[in-house]
Order: structure tokens, then sequence, then C-alpha cells
């Protein structure tokens, strides 16, 4: 399932790099309509709806350059974001992005990779300590790989430079460009999954699980770190008879795997439940303020998560599971 856009923009100083052409000679070849910008992005069609700037944005893929001066910090995940990518032309309802790209989600990649890394190589001289980078903070890489390569230079950078390690996380498979490469065991991979209860109901645009966890034992195959992300675990009906059954998919996939596991609950912010309300009105997802607590968030914005003892009990039932299930895997952590 790769990502083909239905339109571009095409920063013209994007275009003094390689992979700028590059990327645009590619989007030319698919017959893709291109509009150069200059700084500022073109704006679109005021009278559409919510709902069709939403997936009109979604469609359009972005070429532009990175000109931040500092990178976030990305916990509990890595030390670091590594801002190869920002978008995701998955369409998964309960995506954390609505709060963040709420506004303009295109899916956007950045041409000087060579100004990214050595940014990167800062923060690790600084640190003078293993020093963990994120490349899936606010994006899904894996969706355009094949267009940016971004990813192989990021994992060739990690083996380049001592003291560092390459995280990502995906729900796409197409996982083939990271295939042959001397990653050196320094890049995990992770995969998105859920239970098939939430991805029916709220995952459009990406391969189903079954997809996920072959392209997991693909990498598994080839070396890489391995991780499983369950997110967001929801609270239904029989959600632990489907939370089981999907620890054992993973469990009979890759049965001796070292895995490592993150699970996070569901959560949002209102910013978010406005976005979902706009563009998936007839959403199933369970948005009730009354039924959550309050948290904040490590970038100042409050969330509204499950109360204290239905977490106690998640969070109790995974680490029985997944302990049971895959005694060699290791739970980073529970949110």
């Amino acid at each position: 399932m790769v990502f083909v856009p239905q339109l571009a923009f095409v920063e013209r100083k994007a275009l003094e790099y390689e992979l700028g052409q590059h990327l645009l000679n590619k989007i030319r070849q698919h017959n893709i309509p291109i509009e150069i910008y200059e700084r500022r992005l073109p704006s679109v069609d005021p009278n559409l709806t919510a709902r069709e700037r939403f997936f009109h944005f979604k469609r359009t893929l972005v070429v532009g350059i990175w000109r931040r001066r500092e990178f976030q910090t990305c916990k509990p995940s890595a030390h670091y974001q590594l801002p190869l990518v920002s978008g995701c032309p998955g369409l998964c309802q309960y995506c954390y992005l609505h709060t963040n790209l709420a506004n303009r989600p295109y899916v956007k990649v950045y041409v000087n990779t060579d100004d990214i890394f050595d940014r990167a190589q800062k923060y690790i001289t600084a640190r003078k300590e293993e020093t963990v980078f994120e490349a899936s903070a606010t994006s899904d890489p894996i969706a355009v790989e094949k267009w940016t390569g971004s990813l192989r230079r990021a994992i060739k950078f990690t083996t380049e430079v001592p003291n560092t390690r390459l995280r990502f996380v995906t729900k796409f498979a197409d996982v083939d460009t990271l295939l042959g490469l001397d990653h050196q065991g320094k890049t995990e991979v992770r995969f998105s999954i859920n239970a098939h209860w939430a991805m029916q109901r709220f995952e459009q645009g990406v391969p189903p699980v079954r997809k996920r966890l072959e392209a997991a034992a693909c990498i598994q195959k080839e070396g890489y770190r391995v991780g499983i992300l369950i997110a967001p675990i929801f609270m239904f009906p029989d959600w632990q008879r489907e939370y089981d059954s999907l620890i054992q998919d993973v469990a009979k996939t890759m049965p001796t795997a070292p895995l490592t596991f993150e699970l996070i609950t569901h959560r949002f912010t209102m910013r978010a439940k406005a976005v979902i309300n706009d563009v998936f009105p007839e959403s199933e997802l369970p948005l009730a303020e009354d039924e959550r607590q309050l948290k904040y968030g490590q970038f100042g914005y409050t969330k509204l998560v499950y109360r204290r003892e239905q977490m106690k009990e998640l969070e109790s039932f995974f680490q029985d599971r997944i302990k049971t299930l895959l005694p060699k895997a290791e739970i980073l952590y529970f949110v």
C-alpha cells in the first residue's frame, strides 16, 4: 500500500538539493499535479468544508526544507525526535496528530537530510552517552520511504556514528527497501497494531494487522530489533478476549523474537475531539469527557485518559498476557 498523492507542493529552495530534484522527477513520472511555492504554502479553497479540507490535505505531498534549530524531545520513546517526515497518509480516526497537525495535515518530507543529521550529531556529542532518536514522532515514515529513502540514510547514519540508535513505528508493511542493509542492530522497527474491533471501526487507509505482522517477521529475520506498539488500547465489550487474541497472533508470528512492547491507552485532547467531530461525524470513538480524567501532556496541553481504576485493570491484563504468551518480551512502558 504505497502512498500516491493527488497533488504535490514543492518548495523552490528544495530543488537546490539532490533529494528535492529526485522527488520532483518521481512526482512528474506519476503525472501528479505540481505547484512550486516559495516559503509559504499555497492557500486552499476557502469554500471547502472542514472534512473536504482535511482529505484534500491528506492527499497532498509537500516537499520542503527543515528549518527548526532544535529537535524536540520525545519521551518516553526516545531522547529526541528525528524530523525527516511530518504527517501520515493513513486515515485513522483516533490519530494523535489531530492535535498538532489538525489545521494542515499534509504529508511533508524534508530534503535537507544532511542538515538534520548534522544537528543530530551535535546532540550526540553534547550528551556523551547513547542517544536514541525517534523518526516517527509526527509521522509514519514507512508510508513515504519509497519516495524519499530517508530512513535508509538514517539507518546508515546510526551505523557510522557511535553512541546512537534509531527507532520508528509504522502501520504500513512496505519494508522491502529496508532489507539487505548493514544496520548493525542499531535500528528498532516497531509495528503498531490493534484489536479487530478497533481496526474495523477506526483505521482506514492502512494495511490490515496480518500484513503488519508479516512485515514485522520479515524485518526480524533481517536482524533488526523489533517492537510492537499496541495503541490506542480501548475498553470495549469483550476487550479482554480480542486483545488476548491479538497477543496470541504476535506470539504465533514471532514466537522466539526478543520483542519490545509499548502499550498506550486511548486518550484525546479537546482539539482532537473537535477535528474528529468535523471530519468523521459518524465516528464511534469513545469521546465522552465525563467518563475520563484529565492528564497533562509533555507539551503543555491536557488530555483525557481512562480513569485510574480502569488504567490499573488494563495494565494488569496486558502485563499478564504478554508475560504468559511471550515470556522473552520486554514491556517498555504502559501509559
